[in-house]
């Protein structure tokens, strides 16, 4: 089985013992009860991995024997999901499923037609949460690397970022291309953006906006998603054609 992640950071991977404390230690002796002389992964969320063993034990932290380092690459194409903000509990959902799926950024997007709103102290706790959220997901995952999640963005920030992107996707039902036939890009740009749209659709505003930057409207499936569901099946489809799966 695949030994746990813990987050550390970057400095104290430099050292041979590297002891695990606060709340991430408290969670592997307490949480995880991790045991002297199990394996156990180190990482400081942007890549750099220590293989240790755990060499002692205590209430509130351990302790680890560094074992080997490696630095796990970033994934090529890079891929950033833009994702309109769910109703409720959904938006954590779909941010767990779009880390577990490889997603290398995620933008929260308040759109016209979003039922949900973040304004005034609900948006900085409703963004803590979406980090929070993709910060164990991808310990979950194993990831050595944790996703961006960005602050909040209005329909010209993601036209922008559509237009910088090597190639900006916007999912929609009326899409002329199927999302599985697109030609991804290569090299070390900008990568893929795709967006994800709420549950209302797109205003005629936002479509315009997002193809006058550039943006292909692709069609997923023959189903109609839910948005909480729709970023995870299209980064499935978006790491299998990109070879990163």
């Amino acid at each position: 089985m695949t030994p746990p992640v813990f987050l550390v950071g970057t400095a104290d991977l430099a050292a041979d013992r590297v002891t695990v404390g606060g709340a991430e230690g408290r969670h592997a002796a307490v949480v995880r009860r991790v045991r002297e002389g199990e394996t156990v992964d180190l990482s400081d969320g942007r890549g750099l991995v220590a293989r240790c063993t755990v060499a002692a034990v205590a209430k509130d932290h351990i302790v680890c024997a560094v074992v080997e380092r490696r630095e796990d690459p970033a994934p090529r194409p890079r891929l950033t999901v833009v994702q309109a903000l769910p109703k409720g509990d959904r938006g954590e959902l779909a941010v767990e499923m779009m880390t577990e799926a490889g997603a290398d950024a995620i933008v929260p997007w308040s759109a016209e037609r979003c039922v949900t709103r973040w304004k005034g102290e609900r948006a900085a706790k409703s963004l803590a949460k979406w980090r929070a959220t993709a910060r164990e997901a991808a310990k979950q995952a194993r990831r050595g690397r944790l996703p961006e999640v960005a602050d909040l963005a209005d329909h010209s920030a993601v036209a922008d970022l559509l237009a910088a992107a090597d190639l900006g996707i916007v999912l929609h039902e009326d899409g002329d291309d199927r999302l599985s036939e697109l030609e991804p890009p290569t090299g070390d740009g900008p990568g893929i953006v795709l967006v994800v749209g709420p549950e209302g659709g797109f205003s005629d505003t936002e479509l315009d906006a997002f193809t006058g930057a550039g943006a292909v409207r692709a069609l997923l499936g023959p189903s109609v998603l839910r948005t909480s569901t729709a970023g995870v099946a299209a980064l499935s489809v978006l790491q299998a054609r990109t070879g990163r799966w």
